[in-house]
């Protein structure tokens, strides 16, 4: 348990405050669905009580007044001398504002000021409350003071910097580290606050503990190989016996009483290396057992239940869906999911943009509702739940839907595409769109959205983690955001499989499936091989060929072990030599001299102490399909070209959008250019070093290596460094294109000079016509 001497009571004030005023929210956002019971009564008082016996120890009248308005709203409800109604919630809920925001606030110990003339109205606001008759009140009526004080009061609760956010119940600050607020209503709950470093080595040692663990069955393995010889060796003795006792005399009683010793010690230490076996096989099964509950511990004390980091929400749905003027409940389901602490700190941005979202976009008014068919009340739904190693959060909402023509006309209204290019895109591509950085499906920029900023962050955030996120809609229905996570990155469950000669590991939670097949059940169709398995048509490809290994020798060998993996609807089965096994292994970050090794993600070390390296099944997917859709030349058909008097000038074109590949590669071979195209940079960097190329053209937004990126190797690279490159972008910002043209390339144009002679006078201008 954490030593919590080293805080002042200020900070120990703050721990305090923003325990006690989550728990108060959530209360009082219980009273105004009418969800309210003697226990959620009694658990405010508590709060306040706590919260008010802190403010006076550290000197904050203001909080010790207003926390005491509370507290007697709360002990005359206790007392049932009067009754908490919903039209009480906005003046309950501005005065847990103010403690919040005092509780943060630097200024807070420097004299009443402007925190006490607040705390006046509040006081006063909640005696009103207080005084006035609860049969009186109609639903939705606030009572006012004596002074005149209404809707301005809930403004007096905050700072002017707060006014615009609620109240987030995240601030716990635990060794310079976020920490989570202890479960509403639960006395039984106890939090221990552990220092978020000190976790993290902990889970490192924990998993070494698992690898130092696993290497005990190689030592068992060998004592056992040590028995064997032993054996041999007391084999070896009673035959020299024999034959020693067929050609000397019956009196050499010397030599045989020798024999006899020698026979009789290699049995002891035969037995005795029989029942040490036995003992260290135990010792390695509890080892093992151990060493395994002890990384389940670990693991779990790393993590939180998702509603640590949710505990706003419900407010953040009825401030917002109040401030449009529609009816919205929250639903969530699965909020004891653990979540590792790290993703957990990063989920509450990324999941308050979708709220926010589905608050703005999503659910309409009651009105439109109603003519729709739909209950007044419209619902977003958060889930969260673990599924084959990963943690999965979806968030739902019962609205309009998207519209994707209305994503088609947005794109070419902003220039991101050509009237062809956009009749072409399908509507997952389209769906990608609200993914790009200041894209918005709105005209009016409002407090709550309309920037274009939202979706973009989501998406960098979870991606950062190594996760995922897809969008799917049903016009006039619903939208699902599914967010994929990991559970944790620490250690991992991996199928170790042999390519080349050399081990692989592949995630578990990344694999679809594995299996066997034999050439019999392979069928070719246009070059390419497939496999049925229950209905689905496997494409099989060479996993040594992907990762640029030898490829083996295969026909011999039948049947053919295959693993199946997929990325955003693509799905491949990958051959490999053999499978060896699952694996519980340490994830190494590689080091960052190595620079990005292309399909590899990280590595990690095999009982025996040799290292394997961790398939990146994303990047991995993306080089199969840059191998599948690329027209490239062999290394052969290069040196007959080198021979030729003329040859045709070759462009490689670099974009993660299939329409955008295809529409570049028809424009250049149009014009007499051979071409070979790349699904994002890290494939594009691999292409180039493999080829010959005069050209490089290339998009910047792109999964793995963006074109930025891409460029910046290229111009570092002395071989290369001299190729001419075309940054072809979305975005028409001048500080994009500034920033495209200071890492090296030699032009940085937009999307919409695919309609004009732009792109190809500019490919002509940097290289020539097509041929020497």
């Amino acid at each position: 348990m954490e030593d919590l001497s080293r805080f002042s009571m200020l900070e120990l004030f703050r721990l305090e405050a923003d325990t006690q005023t989550a728990i108060l929210s959530t209360a009082v956002l219980a009273i105004e669905t009418l969800e309210h019971s003697p226990a959620a009564i009694d658990s405010m008082m508590r709060a306040t009580h706590s919260l008010k016996g802190a403010a006076r120890i550290v000197g904050l009248e203001s909080a010790v007044r207003v926390a005491h308005g509370l507290e007697e709203v709360f002990v005359a409800a206790g007392q049932k001398g009067f009754t908490v109604r919903p039209e009480h919630a906005d003046a309950l809920l501005a005065a847990i504002d103010f403690l919040a925001s005092i509780a943060r606030a630097e200024d807070a110990l420097a004299g009443d000021g402007p925190w006490g003339a607040r705390a006046d109205l509040l006081v006063a606001r909640l005696a009103a409350v207080l005084a006035a008759p609860s049969d009186r009140a109609s639903p939705g009526s606030l009572p006012t003071t004596q002074t005149g004080a209404s809707a301005d009061v809930a403004q007096l609760a905050a700072e002017p910097s707060d006014l615009a956010k609620p109240i987030s119940t995240e601030q716990v600050t635990v060794a310079g580290r976020p920490a989570a607020a202890p479960q509403a209503f639960d006395p039984t709950d106890r939090v221990v606050r552990v220092s978020a470093d000190s976790l993290t080595r902990l889970v490192g040692l924990a998993g070494e503990s698992l690898v130092e663990a696993q290497q005990l069955p190689g030592v068992l393995a060998g004592l056992h190989t040590l028995r064997g010889a032993q054996a041999k060796l007391a084999d070896t003795i009673t035959t020299l016996e024999d034959r020693l006792r067929r050609g000397v005399p019956q009196d050499s009683a010397a030599e045989a009483t020798l024999l006899a010793s020698l026979r009789d010690q290699a049995g002891a230490v035969l037995a005795g290396l029989s029942l040490r076996c036995e003992e260290f096989a135990g010792i390695v099964r509890r080892n093992e057992e151990l060493s395994s509950r002890l990384h389940h511990e670990v693991l779990c004390s790393r993590m939180r239940p998702l509603a640590d980091g949710i505990r706003g929400f419900p407010r953040l749905v009825r401030d917002v869906a109040r401030s449009l003027g529609k009816q919205v409940r929250l639903d969530v389901r699965g909020d004891q999911t653990g979540v590792d602490r790290d993703i957990l700190d990063k989920l509450e941005a990324p999941l308050s943009h979708l709220i926010r979202n589905a608050l703005d976009h999503g659910i309409e008014q009651p009105d439109r509702r109603a003519v729709a068919g739909k209950p007044p009340v419209g619902t977003i739904g958060l889930e969260a739940h673990h599924r084959a190693g990963t943690l999965t959060i979806t968030v739902t909402d019962d609205g309009r839907g998207i519209d994707i023509e209305q994503l088609r006309t947005r794109a070419l209204a902003r220039e991101l595409v050509t009237s062809r290019v956009a009749s072409q895109l399908s509507e997952r591509e389209l769906l990608e769109f609200l993914f790009l950085p200041g894209f918005s499906t709105k005209d009016v920029v409002t407090e709550i959205s309309g920037r274009g900023v939202g979706l973009d962050a989501v998406q960098r955030m979870v991606k950062g983690v190594g996760g995922s996120v897809r969008v799917a809609t049903q016009p006039g229905r619903q939208t699902v955001f599914t967010l994929q996570l990991p559970i944790t990155m620490s250690v991992i469950r991996a199928l170790l499989v042999d390519i080349g000669g050399e081990p692989y590991a592949f995630p578990l939670t990344r694999i679809d499936q594995i299996m066997v097949c034999r050439h019999a059940d392979i069928r070719t169709v246009e070059g390419r091989q497939y496999v049925d398995r229950d209905g689905v048509s496997i494409g099989l490809i060479l996993a040594a060929q992907i990762l640029g290994l030898d490829p083996p020798t295969t026909a011999a060998t039948d049947p053919l072990s295959v693993v199946v993996i997929s990325d955003h609807g693509q799905r491949f089965g990958l051959i490999v030599a053999a499978f060896l096994g699952e694996r519980d292994l340490e994830v190494r970050p590689l080091d960052p001299r190595l620079g990005t090794v292309p399909d590899i993600n990280s590595a990690s070390l095999l009982e025996n102490g040799d290292p394997v390296l961790i398939v990146d099944v994303e990047s991995l997917v993306h080089s199969i399909d840059g191998l599948l859709t690329g027209r490239r030349l062999t290394q052969v058909e290069c040196a007959r070209a080198a021979k030729r008097p003329s040859r045709r000038k070759r462009i490689l074109v670099v974009d993660d959008s299939m329409t955008v590949r295809e529409l570049e590669r028809q424009l250049l071979q149009a014009h007499g250019f051979a071409v070979d195209v790349a699904v994002d940079g890290m494939d594009g960097w691999n292409t180039l070093r493999g080829g010959q190329y005069d050209l490089i053209v290339s998009d910047v937004d792109m999964p793995r290596l963006d074109g930025i990126g891409m460029v910046a190797l290229i111009k570092a690279d002395p071989v290369r460094k001299d190729i001419p490159v075309v940054i072809v972008s979305y975005k028409d910002r001048e500080e994009d294109r500034l920033r495209g043209l200071e890492v090296g390339a030699n032009r940085y144009l937009t999307k919409t000079s695919f309609h004009d002679e732009t792109f190809l006078q500019t490919v002509v201008d940097l290289i020539g016509e097509p041929t020497d």
